[in-house]
């Protein structure tokens, strides 16, 4: 059996139902699990036995901290490339329900970067994702997540996220990594 952390919610703040993907609002008060804290978000699950997944600009109202700034310079104090912190802010991204990120999961088909035509020295990113099933009421909370991290960035234009069903995700489609840690290699 798992042991989570049970905490009180110190303000009203916005959450995500899971799998609907739907918005509601937690009241003061209300106690909650945390079932799972990765990528700065939270899977809480309510006493009620309804799942939510709470943004980390809402960690304060559960006694935890909010997402640090991004770091763009990396140990040997050289300039990290704007491509690998795209990369670095998608594997921040994770499903609620899986405790692996979007990118080991192998959601992520494609992402490119390419001048700005609105912005000048800024770069525009442009990713093609998907979703383990097409059913899945979570993808657009994922998809605003991706988005979110990335325009964090400094030197990010424009950030444009298509969910794609072509090819059908599989799990072949993930990492060794991923593999290993669902236990299913």
């Amino acid at each position: 059996m798992h042991s989570f952390e049970t905490v009180t919610l110190t303000r009203n703040c916005e959450a995500t139902l899971i799998p609907s993907g739907e918005k509601t609002i937690l009241q003061q008060g209300t106690r909650v699990h945390i079932t799972q804290s990765l990528g700065g978000t939270f899977t809480l699950m309510t006493e009620q036995g309804f799942m939510v997944r709470l943004s980390g600009l809402d960690a304060d109202a559960i006694g935890k901290d909010k997402p640090e700034a991004v770091e763009t310079i990396d140990e040997t104090g050289k300039e990290i490339l704007l491509e690998d912190l795209v990369w670095r802010q998608l594997k921040t991204c994770y499903d609620p329900e899986i405790p692996v990120n979007i990118v080991d999961l192998g959601l992520v088909y494609e992402c490119t970067l390419s001048d700005s035509a609105e912005r000048e020295k800024m770069k525009d990113v442009f990713v093609k994702m998907t979703l383990t099933a097409p059913g899945c009421g979570m993808g657009e909370s994922l998809r605003i997540d991706a988005i979110k991290k990335i325009e964090r960035l400094p030197g990010v234009g424009r950030v444009q996220i298509d969910l794609v069903w072509e090819p059908p995700w599989d799990r072949n489609m993930m990492s060794e990594a991923a593999k290993l840690k669902l236990g299913i290699m």
